[in-house]
């Protein structure tokens, strides 16, 4: 089992001001954790620069050049109080999405059998024209599209184990039955969606709130209960996961009580699922996760599973 790994610099340049959890910072800890003498099998390359029109695959164009016209040269730009730009957010966010595609390119070609693309802003909260949640561009949903769109997929699941709702995934997936959305997140918290009545036109959402203070044993329920029928079910093609790690215990934004296992073990679950309908293909994209401690013990639990281990 070869597993990819994909990451570039530029994500240390998009700058947020002091105190902002989604901080630099992060990077130096998934780098950290996997210079580790057992990630040496993994195969290391820098994330390409997407075209910005990629994103078109998840967003209008209009928005697509509105975010692009808006980059700073010099100074920091808030868009929201969460939502920054800086002179190195274009190339941060174009290197994002295009290790996204690199990745689904690397692993629907067979090149490699998972991968894990490690980049920062994230995108989930990032709705069909709406930036916010610290998130500019929807990569997990344009990796999925990509998947469709140059591979040939006929259906796409997308798993989001974020605890903060992926709300801009279920946003631009509403009607879309060829890629079925299922995500676990607390409950309530930011940003206020994510009910399990929300299905979707097509019934191809899936949404299982969790509770304040709900440790692994609850997620691990849910996910084997609600989310694992409904991919087996649906048979994809590909498995992309919005992997945020910020329902780790640690995790300062948040209140579930997840441990660096309870990924591990998600991760596993997911692959025996694109085992038997995907030929294993696996492509994992970052999203939050703001204790340092806690994100990088769970990525390294999540690329140990990745790498099968």
């Amino acid at each position: 089992m070869t597993t990819l790994y994909v990451s570039h610099p530029a994500s240390f340049d998009h700058a947020v001001p002091e105190g902002h959890p989604e901080r630099p910072s992060r990077m130096r800890a998934i780098e950290r954790a996997l210079e580790d003498e057992r990630f040496a099998a993994l195969v290391r390359v820098l994330a390409p620069r997407a075209d910005p029109h990629l994103a078109t695959l998840a967003h209008p164009a209009d928005y697509v050049d509105a975010v692009v016209a808006a980059m700073p040269e010099d100074e920091m730009v808030g868009i929201d109080a969460d939502t920054v730009l800086s002179p190195g957010t274009l190339e941060a966010v174009l290197r994002a999405m295009g290790g996204a595609a690199h990745a689904v390119d690397a692993v629907m070609t067979g090149e490699c059998s998972n991968a894990f693309v490690a980049m920062r802003p994230p995108g989930h909260h990032a709705e069909r024209a709406k930036a916010m949640g610290f998130c500019l561009f929807n990569h997990a949903v344009i990796a999925a599209r990509h998947a469709k769109a140059a591979h040939g997929a006929e259906r796409v699941a997308l798993v989001d184990w974020d605890v903060h709702h992926g709300n801009g995934s279920q946003d631009i997936l509403w009607d879309d039955g060829t890629i079925l959305y299922c995500s676990t997140h607390q409950m309530p918290l930011f940003p206020g969606t994510g009910a399990a009545s929300e299905r979707g036109e097509k019934d191809t959402i899936v949404n299982v709130p969790l509770h304040a203070n709900d440790d692994g044993a609850v997620f691990r329920e849910a996910f084997d209960t609600a989310i694992l029928p409904r991919l087996e079910a649906f048979r994809p093609d590909l498995i992309v996961v919005s992997a945020g790690f910020d329902a780790h215990r640690l995790d300062p934004l948040a209140h579930l009580r997840l441990e660096a296992d309870d990924f591990a073990w998600a991760t596993r679950r997911v692959m025996e699922v694109a085992q038997r309908s995907a030929g294993g293909r696996v492509v994992s994209v970052l999203e939050g996760g703001y204790s340092l401690e806690g994100l990088s013990k769970s990525v390294a639990a999540h690329v140990d599973a990745l790498m099968g281990r």
